[in-house]
């Protein structure tokens, strides 16, 4: 029996493809980032010395994927968050109940992914899709204007934050370490909790910083959705070469800026405006630029398949990432976190193992059924209906 209108899966003409590659490559740099922070988990900064192989691969990959990730999802999130509204609205669908309905079952998800790992941003979503929903008729030009204001406040937000909290981060969890070093699943996971409450809320610096900047780029992404900017990419190509060029410039102007005060050894130079977003945002953008590009090209065809099969599963692979990482830092499974047994680099080999493994997976899963099966569960919750999961035989 053929399925409502309202609730038959999106064809594959009607996605884009280069926004499922750009979650792909976003979701390498998420299960990088976050493996490193495992690495991290107990460091006592003053006495670790890291040789030169791990100093190099720190640094690539904190200039490449350090911040840009989730910045880039959350710019996605604003994208997607348009395309959803416009969609439910044109299939008669009260577009406030139903985002509000699914932003709900996005928290309690996140909940779950929370006791996993504790730097979990599905729930950050879910609230402050809350906030952007309060926006969501505003046309191209508001959103736009909107997160400039936004985005040129960040620094003075990020120096003011500063000044109010010294320790945060993994110094919060620092007491309930014991608990993730236990070989009891539940410790471990209540670790995942007590963490994201500890690093996430009672960290000023993630509270409020991170969370204008969430903000930034969730206008940031409706107003390239409400141009349509992406659905006409190869007629934007002239816009798309000055945004790379534009953007680049930015972030080579700031690291320059960054070395500077550096050199004239100015103390605290600044303590009232801060940069360091605006560093992270500029890059973010070029490189998102610079994948759009080499698309338009036709480059690395076969890379960019593979991010757009894993990209069109984001959700579900972003929580297995977190999953597998339980067995593989905490003292339930091989306790990597908290001893620092193996060297740097293997956090970073795990990880990329890991995002390969997805990539095939990605690519059987998709080929017999309709969606990821997290995605597929949070579609049904949403809607509030049964959908097939399997895909319909030819």
């Amino acid at each position: 029996m053929p399925q409502p209108a309202a609730f038959t899966p999106i064809q594959r003409y009607q996605r884009i493809s280069i926004i499922d590659i750009l979650r792909g490559w976003a979701l390498l740099g998420v299960v990088l980032m976050n493996y490193i922070d495992y690495y991290y988990m107990g460091l006592d900064f003053s006495k670790v010395k890291m040789d030169a192989v791990a100093n190099v691969l720190q640094g690539i990959s904190s200039l490449v994927f350090q911040a840009k990730s989730w910045t880039m999802l959350s710019f996605l999130f604003g994208y997607g968050f348009a395309v959803l509204m416009q969609n439910v609205a044109n299939k008669g669908i009260n577009p406030y109940t139903f985002f509000s309905k699914r932003m709900f079952w996005l928290f309690v998800l996140a909940i779950i992914n929370s006791s996993f790992f504790w730097g979990d941003i599905l729930k950050d979503y879910a609230v402050m899709g809350m906030v952007l929903l309060l926006f969501y008729r505003s046309s191209a030009k508001t959103a736009f204007i909107i997160s400039l204001v936004l985005l040129v406040s960040i620094p003075a937000v990020q120096a003011y934050v500063n000044t109010l909290q010294q320790s945060g981060g993994m110094e919060l969890m620092k007491p309930d370490f014991p608990l993730y070093k236990s070989g009891n699943i539940l410790k471990v996971l209540w670790f995942g909790l007590l963490g994201t409450y500890k690093t996430e809320i009672l960290s000023m610096g993630y509270l409020v910083t991170v969370h204008v900047v969430m903000l930034t780029c969730f206008f940031l992404g409706l107003a390239a959705q409400k141009t349509g900017f992406f659905t006409r990419l190869a007629e934007n190509r002239k816009y798309l070469k000055r945004i790379f060029l534009i953007s680049l410039g930015a972030a080579l102007a700031i690291i320059g800026l960054f070395i500077t005060m550096n050199m004239l050894k100015i103390k605290d130079p600044f303590k009232y405006y801060n940069p360091w977003y605006l560093f992270v945002l500029s890059s973010m953008v070029f490189f998102m630029s610079a994948i759009c590009r080499l698309y338009l090209a036709g480059k690395l065809k076969a890379l960019f398949y593979s991010l757009e099969m894993i990209g069109k599963m984001t959700l579900t692979n972003y929580m297995v990432q977190n999953f597998l990482g339980i067995f593989l830092f905490s003292g339930v499974g091989f306790s990597l976190s908290l001893g620092h047994k193996v060297h740097f680099g293997y956090y970073l080999l795990m990880a990329l193992v890991i995002y390969i493994i997805q990539v095939y997976f990605s690519k059987w899963w998709l080929s017999k059924y309709n969606y990821g099966p997290v995605e597929w569960l949070w579609r049904q919750l949403s809607y509030g209906k049964k959908l097939p999961l399997k895909k319909a035989s030819d």
